[in-house]
């Protein structure tokens, strides 16, 4: 078998190690939505029919 290379250095994956050594890991984050989905009906357009039976 072939030995392996050892990796490419990256500062940025050095300063992040040794970061959560000292303080810790960071809590997951969760993305808040701004506004809610509008569902699967408002992504089409309401038929001519329908609208005029709204209007009556």
């Amino acid at each position: 078998m072939t030995k392996r290379k050892p990796g490419i250095f990256s500062a940025t994956k050095a300063v992040k190690a040794n970061a959560r050594e000292r303080v810790g890991q960071p809590k997951a984050s969760r993305v808040v939505a701004d506004k809610p989905g509008t569902g699967r009906q408002a992504k089409h357009k309401p038929k001519l029919e329908q609208v005029i039976q709204q209007e009556e």
